[in-house]
């Protein structure tokens, strides 16, 4: 292993270039040093003419403050500007490197970069690979998002020091120091075109060309050329070519992760390595349970990316050790764990409960971005999650104004499509009706609309903007500049304004305008009724038939003129009988029968969902009978007069027989 123990000039280097060095050998006297000193004022700077590996050594003075007058000529202040002959005589003495692993130790606790620059100078040995791992740490505790680091870190002379030694000798340091320092300048923002990364980069492509780049060094490569110049970068084809000729058993973990993350960078490539994923992915299955939480984040975010819906026995594997691991991730890292897994349609009731602990123990101070992904994974798997919802309440009235309004949408809209409303429920409300009596015009209409529909289907009524979203502004602004309005948008509004009729009769504000209601509330998406299970159906109409004697009795899939879909409906007159389902007269009352199957319910649950709740309310409301016929009910019955008996019983209850 190379060893850095070069002092070099310690002068202000904006682009990371020596402006000019000099040499002063241990083996003059001192008062030959000083006269060199006299003649370049380039202080700092030690050499040895012994052939061999190279070294740095840091003197503890080059951490105190320096002076400079032309930005090249720099000296400690207040102090001579070489030691003298027992300085260099202490130099060597105790050369022995550092045990690496204490090093790391020591590193992986400094929480600054200036705490990293200190340590180091109080080194007095350090060997490449020890330097390459202070930059990165430089790198992770000194750099914030997309930013530089600050100016002063930037001419920091100790900084500057380890910069310039990987410019000057590249040849010199081992792949793994080579590769860590170019990455970690590359997130550090240097200039691309500086001759520091381009002596870097150029002694990695001749490192590539003849094929002495271990796996580890290759991702690492590969992954700081997608940074530098794209994924159309030319290189990266030669890197993988060599990538895809090592057996991937020769593969740590981390560089298994990384190879996602380049393949992901280079989406548009997925065809033509999808042979090469493909062993990745089932590979893969292998190391799970070596995944960090960061890996195991970033691994699914790529399965996402790389669309790879048939690596599921993956996806799944990694669903069983998230579990093990969700107090440990970042906000950041969890809300990509649940953007895949609602890509990948997994569920885990072991995920659910872990889910449950953590946001209830942090809902106060996970971000809304993380509040939102988790508000949205319940809704999209139908998850009734009570522990998660009542938090996210309490988030809200305490927290509203760290949310955005699509955030707010997103985290409303479960509550009514889940048909649950949390204990605070009251001050919820209040504190929605709040926020969009302030910032109503800040939403935009299509997300003002799904958020007030929400809200109608667990009975809390937008009745104070009823009249703004039938006005013909909003609805001209909810068009936008389509020729029409989508279906949903009018579903949802002429659900508002049948709910605007039937349960809010005091309000006396404008109508919806026939040309924007619908006349079904089954729509393709299915998000305002559920069509009928139907094998549930088939089962049902077995025990009707042998119940009302004739499939004369009752009619199926019948649109009523108040938009809903009735599963099955049985008429009958004044005195109890059975009607034919062809006549319209003499017709006293109406039974509907909602045939609910478990698509209508939360997922394991037997609570309705909020679009099957508004309808059997609404359809109470218009007079009819409603019968509710769930699946988990009829999956109890064992035979087929059980059968009879049970539709008997929940058709008839208050009659004493039945007359057809």
């Amino acid at each position: 292993m190379a060893l850095i123990t070069l002092r070099r000039n310690l002068c202000h280097l904006s682009d990371f270039r020596i402006h000019g060095a000099l040499s002063a050998m241990k083996t003059q006297p001192v008062n030959h040093v000083h006269k060199a000193v006299k003649e370049r004022l380039c202080p700092w700077v030690f050499c040895s003419l012994q052939p061999g590996p190279f070294r740095v050594r840091f003197h503890h003075a080059c951490c105190k403050k320096f002076h400079s007058e032309n930005g090249n000529d720099l000296h400690p202040v207040d102090e001579p500007v070489f030691p003298q002959v027992q300085d260099w005589d202490s130099f060597e003495q105790n050369l022995t490197n550092m045990d690496e692993q204490m090093f790391y130790r020591r590193l992986k606790n400094l929480t600054s970069s200036e705490e990293v620059l200190s340590f180091i100078s109080s080194l007095q040995t350090l060997s490449d690979t020890m330097a390459a791992g202070a930059l990165q740490r430089i790198c992770e505790v000194g750099k914030k998002d997309d930013q530089k680091l600050p100016k002063e870190i930037l001419e920091n002379h100790m900084f500057q020091a380890l910069c310039v030694q990987f410019e000057q000798e590249p040849s010199t340091l081992s792949n793994t120091s080579l590769v860590t320092a170019l990455h970690a300048l590359i997130l550090l923002c240097v200039d691309p075109q500086s001759s520091l990364l381009l002596n870097l980069v150029v002694e990695c492509k001749h490192r590539l060309t003849r094929g002495s780049l271990e796996v580890h060094s290759l991702c690492v490569f590969a992954e700081c050329l997608l940074k530098l110049q794209g994924p159309g970068c030319a290189t990266l084809d030669q890197i993988m070519y060599q990538l895809q000729g090592e057996r991937l058993e020769e593969f740590t973990p981390e560089d298994i992760v990384a190879l996602y993350r380049i393949l992901q960078t280079c989406a548009e490539k997925v065809d033509q390595h999808q042979m090469f994923l493909n062993k990745i992915n089932n590979f893969s299955l292998s190391i799970v349970s070596n995944l960090s939480p960061k890996s195991m984040s970033q691994m699914l975010n790529a399965l996402v990316v790389l669309d790879q819906t048939q690596a599921l026995p993956l996806v799944i594997k990694l669903g069983k050790y998230v579990v093990r691991h969700i107090p440990r991730f970042t906000n950041e890292e969890l809300g990509k764990v649940l953007e895949a897994f609602i890509y990948f349609g997994h569920h885990d009731r072991f995920f659910i409960t872990s889910l449950e602990q953590h946001v209830a123990s942090l809902s106060l101070t996970l971000e809304p971005e993380v509040v939102s992904k988790v508000m949205g994974y319940c809704s999209r798997k139908q998850i009734l999650s009570k522990p998660i919802l009542n938090a996210v309440a309490e988030t809200f009235v305490c927290h509203s104004e760290k949310f955005s309004p699509s955030q707010i949408s997103e985290l409303i809209e479960p509550f009514g499509k889940l048909n649950y409303l949390p204990p605070n429920a009251s001050a919820l409300f209040r504190k929605l009706e709040d926020v969009l009596c302030a910032h109503f015009n800040s939403f935009p209409p299509k997300t003002l609309l799904k958020l007030l529909h929400s809200c109608s289907l667990i009975e809390c009524h937008p009745v104070n903007f009823m009249a703004k979203i039938f006005s013909p502004y909003f609805l001209q602004r909810l068009q936008g500049d389509e020729l029409y309005l989508d279906r949903l948008s009018l579903a949802q509004l002429t659900q508002l304004f049948l709910t605007s009729i039937l349960e809010c009769p005091f309000y006396k504000g404008p109508k919806l305008l026939p040309k924007y209601q619908v006349k079904s509330f089954l729509t393709p998406c299915r998000s305002l009724e559920t069509p009928m299970d139907f094998q549930l159906f088939k089962s049902v109409m077995i025990g009707l038939i042998d119940l009302l004697g004739a499939r004369l009795y009752f009619a199926s899939k019948v649109l009523t003129p108040y938009y809903y879909t009735i599963d099955v409906e049985i008429k009958l007159d004044e005195e109890g009988f059975v009607l034919p389902f062809t006549f319209d007269e003499d017709i006293y009352k109406r039974i509907a029968l909602c045939i609910d199957g478990p698509k209508r319910f939360c997922l394991n649950s037997k609570h309705l969902l909020g679009k099957e709740a508004i309808k059997q309310r609404h359809l109470h409301l218009l007079g009819y009978q409603v019968v509710q016929i769930p699946y988990y009910e009829i999956e109890t019955l064992k035979s087929r007069l059980e059968l009879v008996e049970y539709l008997q019983r929940k058709l008839f209850s208050h009659n004493s027989g039945v007359r057809w």
